[in-house]
């Protein structure tokens, strides 16, 4: 759990530095976004290749690698170098993401059935959940020592997580293959890189629609090419059988269009409290106190991550995927009618740190529920993907939204643009309802016919 706060906060600290790496480096504010887009990048491609790695009898060592080049990665965002070295120290950074599902996999096979799904599901919300920690204290350090003693906390706590796994992390079984089919982690790396570069550069769609147009079916092509390959192969670095199960295909289709709608809600009340007074409306807040915005949100969600495990035991898994999505939705819907003042703001984000903390928890218990326990980590992998994408286009979403809602001349969007960006949150979060019903459905059909076989057999 430690581990999956600390890759998930180091991750975060690009968030709220952005505006102070433009100044420090003297690099307008697409080049320093890209402090916060590497990261995602590097993760997003990361991971399924971690994932297939930590399924072998190499996971300690895999996972003690990882967090080494973290390290290495966070000691370059401290040193004194030009802002290529930061982009570079990012990037090994970002890699460190996915070492969540890796931890998921171990709390399967090194723990008892009755606290792994526990531990499962609080994994699960610390690694989101984690942006909320690392957000005020990376604005505290920067206010008080600049953008170098910001990214020292990251380098202080990767190093900790390293001796931590180093003494604590058991090895996996050793009865099961780790290999990597490299040309098809390369092919899904492009085609993965192009979908959260496309998503990320909403100038691109704005001024050059033709090329991100032609980007986008080169994606596609290289994502089907890839879907091929790990049908044939025999070693495939994600079990694309196996998300084709109806259970698996429909938490990841909830987890995406889901991720889109809980990142869109993030991305706007951040953005809304820290828009200046001079747009007409907004707060003004400086990164440290928009960042506290974020504690509700941190609250709530370990406190619903935590309930989420005793919960299930009542109501089943897709069930309570649908409630949290409906939650989101009401978070929605609150940010949208009533923002006038910071307290409206801080029940918004409240809102939704429960909806998305609940979520999360559940997610995992749907997945792995037809999941075996050598496929945990590459399952959780996948769908750590889907979540990752999901979110960058969250916040791609959010930004044409707005800045459709500019006015020509205008740095700051109109008022109404975070209405209309809310109300498309809202339409994201009940597909990720019906979604969610509609496996629920088919689930409660599946566990009834072999009730009723039953019972004609035993009359």
């Amino acid at each position: 759990m430690f581990i999956a706060l600390v890759v998930a906060a180091v991750g975060s600290l690009g968030t709220p530095l952005i505006t102070r790496v433009a100044t420090t480096f003297q690099v307008s504010l697409d080049s320093a976004q890209w402090t916060l887009t590497i990261t995602l990048l590097s993760g997003a491609v990361a991971t399924p290749v971690l994932g297939r790695l930590g399924a072998g009898a190499h996971r300690r060592t895999t996972i003690l690698a990882t967090l080494a080049v973290v390290v290495a990665g966070s000691a370059l965002t401290v040193l004194p170098l030009p802002f290529a070295w930061l982009l570079a120290g990012r990037a090994a950074q970002g890699v460190g993401l996915g070492l969540t599902a890796l931890m998921m996999s171990v709390a399967r096979d090194h723990l008892p059935e009755a606290r792994s799904g526990a531990t499962i599901a609080l994994v699960s919300v610390v690694s989101i959940i984690g942006s909320g920690v690392g957000y005020p204290l990376a604005g505290l350090l920067a206010e008080i020592g600049g953008v170098r003693a910001a990214y020292g906390l990251g380098l202080l706590v990767t190093t900790v997580a390293l001796l931590a796994a180093w003494r604590s992390m058991p090895a996996a079984p050793a009865d099961r293959s780790g290999h990597v089919d490299v040309v098809s982690a390369l092919v899904l790396a492009c085609g993965l890189f192009l979908v959260l570069f496309l998503a990320s550069q909403t100038n691109l769609w704005r001024h050059h629609l033709g090329v991100a147009m032609v980007l986008a079916a080169v994606a596609v092509l290289l994502l089907c090419v890839w879907t091929f390959s790990e049908l044939r192969s025999k070693t495939p670095l994600v079990d694309v059988r196996a998300v084709r199960h109806p259970a698996v295909a429909g938490a990841n289709i909830a987890m995406f269009v889901g991720g889109i709608g809980m990142y869109l809600l993030l991305t706007l009340i951040t953005r809304y409290a820290q828009t200046p007074h001079s747009a007409g409306y907004g707060f003004g807040l400086t990164t440290f106190v928009a960042g506290l915005v974020l504690i509700p949100f941190s609250v709530l969600g370990f406190t619903a991550g935590k309930l989420t495990p005793r919960v299930r035991k009542r109501i089943d898994g897709p069930l309570l995927l649908a409630g949290s999505a409906v939650v989101v939705g009401g978070g929605f819907v609150l940010f949208a009618a009533a923002r006038s003042n910071l307290a409206e703001l801080f029940v918004a984000m409240g809102v939704l740190g429960l909806g998305v903390g609940s979520f999360s928890a559940a997610m995992p218990g749907v997945i792995l529920a037809v999941t075996p326990k050598s496929e945990t980590s590459s399952a959780m992998s996948f769908n750590y993907v889907v979540r990752s994408v999901g979110y960058s286009l969250g916040s791609a979403i959010g930004g044409l939204v707005l800045a459709g809602g500019t006015s020509p001349g205008r740095l700051f969007p109109n008022d109404s643009a975070f209405t209309t960006a809310a109300l498309v949150g809202v339409a994201a979060m009940a597909v990720t309802t019906l979604t969610s019903l509609a496996l629920a459905r088919r689930r409660s059909r599946a566990t009834a016919v072999p009730a009723q076989s039953s019972a004609q057999s035993s009359d």
